[in-house]
């Protein structure tokens, strides 16, 4: 136990780093706090954090390791992030055809909280990058005289729990903004710009190459 402690600033510094890079789990917390508002970026947050703690847990059983092993199950979870993230930003843009009116970030969300929760869950789910994190880097982190399946299992609660932390100091830091993003024309181009991010995403992962 004393090891498994020793171990964890550099983990927790490695999982920071991983939630800072831009990437899926940005892009969306992004457009869920420019279009949903604070309650539902929140919402979606949990969503995410808990797919993480989801592919911890498969690796843990060995469950993931087909993601590592096959090609197959590895082309099929990257082809599946693609279309998620297609239909995502497509859905982005569909909204910039209805007018936005007053805005009140902390008001109730026009998205519900639970297809909030489940669109983060979704993001983590189809995310390549999850997957892989928790197959090839946590168990790295597993003390030798530790468990290893208790050991990656508990990793990836606290890199939900890190990950989590700067993803709420962005929506904060975004909630600050109300003045701002009070303005229709400023929430538009916010969203269309979100909705072009969760492209290029989507695009950037169709063109990553096997392993």
């Amino acid at each position: 136990m004393v090891n498994f402690v020793h171990v964890l600033p550099a983990f927790v510094l490695t999982a920071l780093l991983l939630a800072i890079v831009p990437g899926q789990t940005v892009a969306m917390i992004l457009r869920q706090s420019i279009i949903g508002g604070s309650k539902t970026a929140y919402t979606t947050l949990i969503g995410t954090s808990t797919a993480l703690i989801f592919w911890g847990a498969a690796s843990a059983i060995g469950l993931s390791q087909v993601f590592a092993r096959s090609q197959t199950a590895y082309t099929a979870l990257k082809y599946a992030g693609v279309a998620f993230l297609t239909f995502l930003a497509i859905q982005t843009l569909w909204s910039l055809r209805h007018e936005f009116g007053k805005f009140d970030y902390e008001g109730t969300a026009k998205i519900g909280l639970g297809p909030a929760f489940r669109l983060g869950l979704l993001t983590n789910l189809t995310n390549v990058k999850a997957a892989v994190f928790a197959v090839a880097f946590i168990p790295q982190f597993v003390p030798k005289d530790f468990n290893l399946g208790w050991g990656i299992f508990l990793l990836s609660i606290v890199q939900a729990l890190t990950s989590a932390s700067w993803y709420a100091f962005l929506i904060s830091i975004i909630g600050r903004a109300t003045t701002v993003l009070a303005r229709p024309k400023v929430r538009r181009g916010l969203t269309a710009f979100s909705a072009l991010g969760i492209l290029f995403l989507a695009a950037t992962l169709l063109l990553t190459s096997p392993r």
